[in-house]
């Protein structure tokens, strides 16, 4: 039996046969306490697992995780080289955004090239005509020079071909700018008042050449320069029927005119002081040009009379240029009028056969070389189409692009992404030693005010308006006809635009693009959709990715609220001692980790720069771990074998992926591998989460304290 009755003590002890009954009694007692316990051990182990993170199996998640395997080198350690460890086998391909601006205008030419019927005469009928026409490569190739020739005579024709009559300079120049949307000596633009918000202004601006020819450079440098241009220009004339000889001759005297205007720009945009003048004083200092007349021609419908007022960014430069222009007039006609044809065909090209382009193409490649500038692959034939389609015929692309690319709970998703951000920076600027409480305040009571615009303009979503039907756009026969009537369309609509003066921001990038960006006189920030797509952001992907991608982009852009204040004396409220201090540190920090063979440059703008990189992973790491502590459930990707944390550095390091060497030199940033290493090396969460030595690079033995 199981229980034996018990046996008074007289009885003594038990007998041999009694004592393996004991034994199971004992067994069968501590199984019983145990078992409780042990079931709830393995429960809370089910339990723990069950709501650790586990890994995204969605598509999006799993085409995600391609990205990585295949720019990712897992041989190299990530606390000595974590751009490697990232990005090693991607580093002969183009950068992250260059290849998210492409894959962006991939979807743009998948939807220009679906099978679709529009209304007659709608906007989305006349892009996708435009699109088609510009793709017709055997239209264009049969109708040659023609078209070119064609426009040539309408400005006069030019002694290049025998054919010329004087006519009026500033006509011709009027008629180059207003209906060809070429300013081969000046620029003249609308653009909102520098000081009266929303109010435009007719501003007049340097020219954009080809070519600049700056004797400054190098003398070998800028004879090969002369050189590769002359023989670019004696192409053009030959192409279009021109006699040798006189091709010589004129596009000599062209490449002289643009080396003595290239010698009046001495001084760079970021130095040069815009004033504002009447078109009558401006007519004073300047007058080879009639200003009235070719700014009417330009701007019209606009009224315009002596008395309106104009910006002007470089008064020295038009009083040069007019001097030089005037006594062409008087003695070389025909060379003016050779310099600004030759121009123009430069400005058409894109409507142009492949001969056409095929110089311009070669020409670039050595003007590369000789600058020193990383080469450019040739842009295929569609991707062209797709950008001049969009320039032309941006709202309808727009509303294309945001209705397939860019839903509501993308929106939302986004949205809620940046006021997490927006949240953290705020909180983070109660903790700046070097902030005094005044200016505190006013940072944190700036980026309280800060408007956001996530996605496209408000009127993408206004069907009326994002298909309107472009009246004004007559498109053929031939593709030159087509293009130049988009481009005087064009003009037309920006002029309109800016009557119509509106308190909303106008955006200065297209919807598909890549780029955010700070505008400091509307105090908005602007995160267009093309920059809102995998690989840097997706509804579905774990929230690791999104804020290591994404979300540190966006704590960048609002970096730049603050430029301002890390430039000397642009603080007065703040200790400068303090600052200055933290600034010199994270000079010396790069200067440490800078790349072998590199000049380490100490510009304010490379500073700036910077110091926003690392203040944006500080603030998105903050947003991130804040996050995690509201809303469990975090996701990973499956087979990297990175837990949040670490798949939070991995992605912010894969929106730095590029080749350095394809950096161009005017490039204000630092090369993408010190943007990856600078601020990471300055976190101390990334060394606890990937566990790195001491003394490794990426965990060094101090660090700054800036943001």
């Amino acid at each position: 039996p199981l229980f034996s009755p018990q046996r008074s003590l007289e009885e003594g002890p038990p007998t041999a046969r009694s004592r393996p009954r004991t034994l199971a009694w004992r067994v069968l007692m501590t199984l019983l306490l145990l078992g409780p316990l042990l079931g709830s051990s393995v429960l809370l182990v089910y339990v723990f697992q069950s709501c650790g993170p586990y890994s995204c199996d969605t598509p999006a998640c799993l085409d995600l995780l391609t990205q990585y395997l295949a720019s990712g080198n897992t041989s190299m350690a990530p606390c000595s080289d974590f751009f490697s460890f990232a990005c090693g086998k991607a580093k002969r391909t183009s950068n992250s955004s260059q290849a998210l601006a492409e894959e962006n205008k991939s979807r743009l030419r998948r939807i220009l090239e679906a099978p679709s019927s529009w209304p007659p005469g709608s906007g989305e009928e006349k892009a996708f005509q435009f699109y088609k026409s510009c793709m017709d490569t055997n239209a264009i190739e049969a109708a040659g020079a023609g078209p070119l020739r064609q426009v040539i005579e309408e400005l006069g024709g030019w002694r290049i071909s025998g054919n010329w009559t004087s006519l009026d300079f500033n006509r011709t120049l009027g008629l180059l700018m207003s209906q060809y949307g070429h300013f081969p000596f000046f620029r003249a633009y609308l653009r909102p008042h520098p000081t009266l918000l929303h109010t435009p202004v007719i501003q007049i601006d340097q020219p954009e050449f080809a070519v600049p020819l700056k004797q400054e450079q190098e003398q070998k440098v800028y004879a090969q320069i002369v050189r590769e241009y002359l023989t670019y220009l004696n192409q053009l004339g030959t192409l279009l029927g021109g006699d040798p000889d006189k091709v010589l001759e004129h596009a000599s005297l062209s490449i002289s005119i643009t080396s003595r205007l290239s010698q009046f720009l001495r001084r760079p945009q970021e130095e040069r002081q815009a004033q504002t003048a009447t078109i009558a004083q401006l007519q004073e200092m300047a007058p080879a040009i009639d200003w009235l007349s070719c700014l009417q021609a330009i701007f019209m419908p606009m009224p315009l009379s002596p008395s309106q007022q104009l910006v002007i960014h470089d008064l020295e430069y038009l009083r040069e240029m007019s001097q030089l222009v005037g006594g062409l007039q008087l003695r070389h006609r025909e060379f003016l009028q050779s310099h600004m044809i030759l121009g123009l065909v430069n400005s058409l090209s894109p409507a142009l056969d492949s001969k056409f382009q095929k110089a311009r193409q070669v020409l670039g490649q050595k003007l590369r070389e000789l600058t020193g500038r990383p080469p450019v692959p040739p842009h295929p034939r569609w991707m062209e189409c797709v950008e001049e389609t969009g320039s032309f015929f941006e709202p309808t692309l727009t509303a294309l692009f945001v209705q397939e690319a860019f839903d509501l709970h993308t929106r939302k998703a986004a949205m809620e992404l940046f006021l997490n951000i927006k949240d953290a920076l705020i909180n983070r600027l109660g903790r700046l030693s070097w902030m005094k409480e005044k200016a505190r305040k006013e940072a944190q009571d700036q980026v309280t005010r800060l408007q956001v615009k996530m996605g496209a303009p408000e009127w993408a979503l206004e069907p009326e308006l994002a298909t309107q039907g472009y009246p004004e756009v007559q498109l053929g026969p031939s593709f030159m006809q087509s293009f130049l009537s988009c481009v005087r369309a064009l003009r037309a609509r920006t002029v309109q635009s800016f009557q119509q003066s509106s308190p909303n921001h106008s955006w200065h990038v297209a919807p598909w693009g890549v780029n955010a960006y700070y505008s400091k006189s509307d105090h908005v920030v602007v995160f267009p959709a093309g920059l809102l797509q995998p690989p840097f952001f997706h509804p579905g992907y774990p929230r690791a990715v999104n804020f290591g991608a994404a979300g540190t982009i966006m704590a960048r852009e609002l970096q730049h609220i603050f430029y301002q204040l890390l430039l000397p004396g642009g603080c007065p409220a703040c200790d400068s001692q303090a600052l200055q201090g933290a600034l010199l540190c994270l000079e010396r920090h790069y200067a440490a980790l800078s790349l072998p063979g590199e000049t380490f440059f100490n510009h304010s703008h490379r500073i700036l720069e910077n110091a926003a990189d690392m203040g944006a992973l500080t603030i998105a790491l903050q947003a991130y771990n804040k996050r995690l502590l509201l809303q469990r459930g975090e996701t990973t990707l499956p087979s990297l074998g990175l837990s949040p944390q670490q798949l939070f550095f991995r992605s912010y390091a894969q929106v730095m992926c590029g080749e350095p060497r394809l950096q161009d030199p005017q490039d204000p940033h630092s090369p993408p591998q010190l943007r990856t290493h600078g601020p990471i090396s300055n976190t101390q969460a990334f060394a606890r989460h990937y566990h790195c030595p001491r003394e490794t690079l990426m965990n060094p033995s101090s660090r700054c304290q800036l943001w």
